[in-house]
């Protein structure tokens, strides 16, 4: 005591940091207090460091709060505890380097488990649309190329450049193809407009959809797909804290939904743009667009393409045919009739594989569209329920990846993928069962086809980095 004052006593901080080792409680109190908590000063960040904070927000990605928040706007998940994202909006922050990656980093160096299930799950769908296809098309291979394992080479060989699309894609990472979106777009429109000059897009069955020539060809509406989650994706992390100005977000995806619809409608293919149209809806929702605007932009495209489909003869027979297929099964309902036979003819164990007997040229498109008809009779109701089961399984790991991206746009971009991949196979069984008009688009990675099956195994390259560098709690919460 030194004229009525405490005295102060310099500790130096070994001294200290060493008392605290002797006194854990002590600690312990300390870091309790919220005094003590609060002014403790901050560590400074290392050189160079990026930081994974919105500038004066304080707030972290959370791509799981994303899809909350999206599917409890429409009661399909819990609210409590989610931020609101016009208060503190997600940044765009990349990841941090793997030199920089500490104790304290949002993320880990590992791989995570999501990664390697989804691998492992469309190599799995691969296979089985290896085995599916050579049994779908030796009889009409050996009928028409002398072979049976004609179709099977050729499906084989898209399988190896599919596999080294995904393998490149896998490694890429995927905010490098945000800078792609444009000029990507652009091509395809460019291609989707020469697909329809006549002596340069190839017409099979009264469609012109592909560009090349013999087994070279590649189909642009195939690319389309991903051109269309790209530019989506892009624009609504761009514009993440406008999106109740709808001039801005919602107005430019759908002119340009409408005119890659148009292009697409004309060459013509009707399953296509219900696919795209399912894209842009789902990455519209998870980015929070307004309900009401939604779901009338889903009643006006609805009501459009109802119109669509019935100005064009072949068309309105197959929206009217599937309700009633037995009424006309010669004609406008066969390949529906025979589906359903073939599905029917495999009951719960099937009649073995290599055994179908709607492959004998009853079944149209066996080996493609309706693929899954041969699925059915051959490996039963088991066999079905399999290829469904991993489909839904795609699904969960999908918007998984998508929900732990480290930024809005992987969030978003993983998003529209798994709903093309998903939705396309939806569509696609829908179709086979009869539930769904006939519109024509393959079951992804199990159906026969060239540009569809590399380009899909090069988008879930895409998904496979997402998932590779999803977000994890640092490991102090852990």
């Amino acid at each position: 005591m030194t004229g009525g004052r405490l005295a102060r006593t310099r500790v130096a901080p070994g001294a200290r940091r060493s008392a605290e080792a002797r006194h854990p409680a002590a600690r312990a109190s300390v870091l309790r207090h919220p005094a003590a908590r609060t002014t403790r000063p901050a560590r400074p960040a290392p050189p160079g460091a990026r930081s994974r904070r919105a500038p004066g927000s304080g707030a972290v990605i959370d791509g799981r709060g994303m899809v909350s928040r999206a599917l409890a706007r429409v009661g399909l998940g819990p609210t409590a505890g989610l931020r609101d994202p016009r208060l503190s909006p997600a940044p765009d922050a990349g990841l941090l380097p793997r030199r920089e990656r500490g104790r304290g980093s949002a993320v880990l160096s590992f791989r995570p488990g999501g990664f390697v299930l989804l691998l492992a799950l469309i190599a799995v769908l691969v296979v089985i649309g290896l085995v599916m296809v050579l049994s779908a098309s030796s009889v009409e291979a050996l009928r028409q190329y002398g072979s049976s394992w004609y179709f099977f080479k050729r499906q084989l060989m898209w399988v190896t450049l599919g596999s080294t699309a995904m393998a490149v894609t896998m490694r890429m990472d995927y905010r490098w193809w945000r800078r792609m979106a444009g000029p990507l777009l652009c091509t395809c429109c460019f291609m989707l407009l020469v697909v329809l000059v006549p002596g340069i897009g190839v017409r099979v069955g009264g469609s012109s959809r592909w560009l090349g020539f013999g087994a070279w060809r590649v189909q642009p509406s195939e690319l389309a797909k991903l051109a269309m989650a790209l530019y989506c994706a892009d624009l609504l992390a761009r514009r993440r804290d406008r999106m109740r100005d709808l001039r801005v977000t919602l107005r430019p995806i759908l002119v340009v939904l409408f005119v890659v619809a148009m292009l697409v409608m004309r060459q013509p293919d009707m399953g296509t743009t219900l696919v795209l149209a399912s894209i842009v809806v789902s990455i519209l929702f998870v980015a929070g667009t307004p309900l009401p605007a939604l779901v009338g932009t889903l009643a006006l495209g609805a009501a459009g393409a109802f119109a669509l489909g019935m100005t064009a003869s072949y068309r309105r027979a197959r929206l009217l045919s599937f309700l009633h297929p037995w009424s006309d099964r010669s004609n406008t309902g066969y390949q529906l009739v025979q589906s359903i036979v073939g599905l029917a003819s495999g009951g719960v164990a099937g009649v073995g594989l290599g055994a179908s007997r709607a492959k004998w040229g009853f079944l149209p498109n066996a080996h493609t569209d309706f693929i899954f008809a041969i699925v059915g009779e051959e490996l039963g109701l088991f066999g079905s329920l399999l290829v469904v089961a991993l489909f839904a399984a795609l699904a969960v790991l999908g918007v998984r990846a998508a929900a732990r991206a480290p930024d809005r746009f992987g969030v978003l971009l993983g998003t529209g993928i798994t709903a093309w991949l998903v939705g396309q196979a939806v569509i696609n069984i829908g179709t086979v069962v009869g539930i769904l008009p006939v519109t024509g688009v393959p079951l992804p990675f199990v159906s026969f086809g060239g540009s569809s099956l590399v380009i899909a195994m090069g988008a879930v390259g895409i998904l496979l980095n997402i998932a590779r560098n999803e977000r994890r709690p640092s490991s102090s919460a852990l």
